[in-house]
């Protein structure tokens, strides 16, 4: 077991596999806060009644378009959607409006919980789409690391369950990088599991990977070359579980666990076209 622990302690711990992190989440601020001066935004909209459950807000330049939900990662423990501010212009730019959402951060809230946030979160916008002049049919989720895997249980999600008015195809389409889609291993990894406190009942419920897709939305799955076996491991994990939704995997030869999200909000970079060429094909 001890064995086990330090392999996935090792695995799991993508920041100390990058010895200049603390650089990208600088730069991620700053360019975050470059966004938030100069681009049009609504911040911090309550789409429920806690503290986390708040979301900003990118609208384009026309109505009617469709809305990508991004879902910030860190271990579901850290993190804000302010730091990532930064991918929206790209978005934006291209005639979709986009959506960052927030969560009670753990230990303060179980994954369970979060995931549910989620969906209170994705049900809050389509049924404000009106207000917010977008297409509540053309709902895309994308999320990164602990993000992707929040994005993927919206993918699994019954809408039905959650409101009589909610469509059983409610997400559209996913993006999803990076992500923890069997969350089996990370009992182990106790860097993290001490906040969370992954016990195999919750893993059962909370692995998308153990679900079938809720529908056969389309999805992009990307992983960066230089991550570890693991997260690469999880992403065929979710390609073989869901192969009727999957459209490609977004070769990454230059990324890391963090700098494929630069390569997402980076327009011209094949996975930002990836995502673009996604979206638009909706109809």
């Amino acid at each position: 077991m001890k064995i086990q622990t330090e392999y996935f302690n090792q695995q799991y711990n993508a920041r100390a596999m990058i010895p200049d992190h603390p650089y990208v989440f600088t730069r991620w601020l700053k360019d975050s806060a470059q966004v938030r001066r100069t681009q049009a935004a609504l911040f911090d909209l309550a789409y429920g009644e806690a503290s986390g459950e708040r979301l900003d807000f990118f609208p384009t330049y026309r109505g009617d378009a469709p809305l990508l939900v991004f879902i910030h990662g860190g271990w579901w423990r850290s993190l804000d959607k302010s730091d990532f501010s930064f991918v929206a212009p790209a978005y934006t730019h291209a005639g979709f409006n986009v959506a960052l959402t927030n969560y009670t951060l753990a230990p303060d809230a179980t994954i369970a919980e979060i995931v549910l946030q989620q969906v209170r979160a994705l049900a809050w916008l389509y049924r404000h789409a009106e207000a917010y002049d977008f297409d509540p049919q053309r709902i895309v989720v994308a999320g990164h690391s602990a993000g992707a895997h929040l994005a993927a249980m919206m993918m699994a999600a019954v809408w039905p369950a959650f409101g009589d008015d909610l469509p059983p195809d409610l997400v559209k389409a996913a993006i999803l990088m990076s992500g923890i889609y069997d969350l089996e291993p990370v009992r182990y990894a106790d860097f993290v599991n001490v906040d969370l406190k992954l016990g195999e009942r919750e893993v059962d419920f909370l692995s998308p990977a153990r679900m079938p897709q809720a529908s056969a939305a389309p999805f992009l799955i990307a992983v960066g070359a230089l991550e570890s076996e693991e997260f690469r491991r999880q992403t065929g994990l979710l390609e073989q579980s869901w192969r009727a939704g999957h459209r490609m995997q977004v070769p990454l030869p230059e990324a890391n666990h963090l700098t494929i999200c630069d390569a997402f909000a980076q327009p011209g970079h094949p996975l930002c076209e990836a995502s673009i060429e996604l979206i638009s094909s909706l109809k």
